[in-house]
């Protein structure tokens, strides 16, 4: 099953960059030698089961974006399953910018009106007052997308940089919208926790490690449950990222990690061919061993329910 997905903007918003850390496991330090996007690039990429992203990446530049909303319109806006347009934070042609974008939308109303949209206010390590300025860009976004139009379009909006942990958050949502059986995988891992008495269990995609789904809360969780970061999700496939890109540069290969620290015991392992899951305890009595046995009992449910047998 492939879902396409648009990954437009104007040229210079960062859409390569982000394409690259996410997909291409490069760190935010090589971005600078990537070039413009020529017309359209196009990735396939390879997810749960049979589950592939038609990923295209269209370049921003002027004659590009007339070409796609004119004599390519329905070659780019047919059969589109999401739709993320990057905005420069610090654009210059923010009028400019709105006017496409708002072009963009009629061509999805057009040939996918059922298609996500998700607009990502992206270089947010630009700006000084973080929270207002995404407020306010978030505001601006929401009524020019519904600006001539008779009913609410559904958006969601992301500040992102290719620098911290948002840019995770943000992908991780997307894709979420694009895995069928999401929800049936966070319910097994809810039972997987309980097996485990653990506080929590992470599924990641195993080249991008963006969160595929999660365990739900448990009813009698304790303060340490409760008060966990809020940004664990996407800050732990940023650190696993990085830390893989170190194990390349001097030919190792990554494949799990285990901490024990006083507050907690953290175990991310393999669990199918395309996912790793990590499991957080905070029962200093559990170890290491019985977690990772866990694991591979746990192995032949999870490939059937990603339809990998």
């Amino acid at each position: 099953m492939k879902r396409k997905v648009l990954l437009m903007g104007a040229s210079g918003s960062g859409k390569t960059s982000m394409r690259s850390l996410i997909f291409a496991n490069n760190p935010a330090s090589l971005t600078s030698r990537l070039g413009a996007t020529i017309d359209v690039e196009q990735n396939h990429v390879r997810f749960l089961g049979d589950l592939i992203l038609n990923l295209w990446d269209c370049g921003g530049q002027d004659a590009f974006m007339d070409s796609y909303l004119t004599t390519q319109r329905s070659t780019i806006f047919q059969q589109v399953g999401v739709l993320i347009y990057v905005f420069d934070v610090e654009s210059q042609e923010m009028h400019k910018d709105l006017e496409y974008y708002r072009d963009c939308l009629e061509g999805l109303r057009q040939y996918s009106p059922n298609a996500a949209v998700f607009l990502l206010v992206h270089k947010m390590d630009l700006v000084r007052d973080k929270g207002v300025t995404f407020d306010r860009k978030k505001q601006e976004l929401k009524e020019q997308s519904d600006k001539g139009y008779p009913r609410p379009t559904a958006i969601t909006v992301f500040g992102t940089s290719i620098y911290d942990e948002s840019l995770y958050r943000a992908w991780s949502s997307i894709v979420h919208t694009l895995i069928p059986n999401a929800a049936v995988l966070s319910k097994h891992l809810t039972m997987f926790a309980a097996a485990c008495s653990a506080t929590e269990v992470i599924l990641f995609e195993r080249t991008t490690f963006l969160v595929i789904a999660t365990s739900t809360a448990r009813p009698n969780a304790t303060d340490s449950q409760s008060d966990l970061d809020p940004t664990r999700y996407e800050r732990t496939s940023e650190l696993i990222k990085a830390f893989k890109h170190s194990c390349s540069r001097v030919r190792e290969e990554f494949h799990s990690l285990e901490m024990e620290l006083p507050e907690f015991t953290a175990v991310l392992d393999e669990m199918t061919k395309n996912t790793y899951v990590l499991i957080v305890v905070h029962d200093p009595t559990i170890e290491t061993a019985a977690l990772k046995f866990n694991v591979r009992m746990a192995k032949k449910k999870f490939e059937e329910l990603q339809g990998l047998t």
